[in-house]
């Protein structure tokens, strides 16, 4: 099923029963339960045009030009295999208050049970992003829990979901501490403990880099990730809860082998070009779904957990 964000959409993220099957709720604390739904923006509604392209995607830093032509091809091959795995995908429209960065719309809002955490983004050229998301929501009654202010920042690509009860939050050059802060006092009155791992420096303040740069959860007790720059404590972390972890070499880490979107447990959705982290996860008994992103991920340096906001997966009922 696919409607747009002016059709009607969820009231707000509780867990609920579905329906389908008893044995299953949805919730949005996971990062690789089934997908019951998601939102995307659809590259047309965000390159919107060459003269936008043109305008954005140097001061952006994007690697190269994208091509609007390539862009529309490439996002229709991969919504087509969202159209496979999501009950439902909700999609944002053209909004002339932000860029072509607002097809990564996982950075600007976190989903939880109890309503939608609008970010405050740390790259300045996103500023308009949250605010066009929380309008988006509110004229469809779906619930707020709260917003991160300045001098706060936080984006959505620094934040996983280990478990029902546990958020992971990057502290990086685009989430600082006030950020993390804030998102602790809307979390934690609701039973969620944040932790946070302490990213390096790396390439700057420029680039991009989030903890999901170097972190997808695929399963409950399976991970890919890129150890050279995950923090000791995260990875012991990790590896106390069960973890195994499937490793992307360094010559896949630029082309985003560790950005893996999982359509269900050890169901993955990556982009294609990473070989050796394809056959690592075949290996660990998933199935991996492969989609062209050389217009629409790696030129603007976001992979598919970037080009999707989750808001419901399915998780086993306790």
């Amino acid at each position: 099923m696919t409607t747009t964000l002016k059709e009607k959409l969820l009231t707000s993220c509780p867990i609920k029963k579905n329906h389908q099957n008893s044995f299953m709720n949805i919730s949005c604390h996971s990062e690789f339960g089934k997908i019951h739904s998601l939102l995307i923006k659809r590259a047309p509604a965000a390159f919107i045009s060459d003269a936008h392209i043109q305008q954005y995607w140097q001061q952006l830093n994007y690697l190269g030009k994208p091509s609007l032509a390539g862009a529309v091809e490439e996002y229709n091959s991969f919504e087509s295999v969202l159209r496979q795995h999501a009950d439902t995908i909700y999609h944002l429209p053209e909004d002339g208050s932000v860029n072509m960065d607002s097809i990564y719309c996982r950075d600007a809002s976190i989903a939880t049970n109890a309503g939608m955490i609008i970010c405050n983004m740390g790259k300045a050229a996103r500023m308009n992003e949250p605010a066009a998301e929380q309008k988006a929501f509110e004229a469809n009654n779906i619930k707020i829990l709260g917003s991160i202010t300045a001098p706060g920042t936080l984006e959505g690509g620094d934040v996983a979901w280990l478990d029902e009860n546990t958020l992971a939050v990057g502290h990086t050059y685009r989430t600082n501490e006030e950020g993390i802060r804030q998102l602790k006092a809307l979390l934690n009155p609701i039973g969620v403990d944040v932790i946070v791992a302490a990213l390096p420096h790396y390439k700057g303040p420029s680039d991009v880099f989030h903890l999901m740069s170097i972190l997808s959860p695929v399963d409950k007790d399976l991970a890919v990730v890129y150890s050279p720059l995950m923090p000791i404590a995260v990875r012991d972390l990790l590896m106390a809860r069960g973890y195994q972890f499937v490793e992307v070499p360094d010559e896949e880490f630029d082309s985003m082998g560790c950005n893996v979107l999982a359509l269900a447990p050890r169901v993955c959705l990556m982009a294609d070009g990473n070989p050796i982290t394809k056959a690592a996860l075949e290996k660990a008994g998933c199935k991996v779904i492969v989609y062209t992103g050389t217009e629409i991920s790696v030129k603007g340096g976001g992979g598919p957990t970037c080009l999707t906001r989750p808001i419901y997966r399915y998780t086993p009922q306790t």
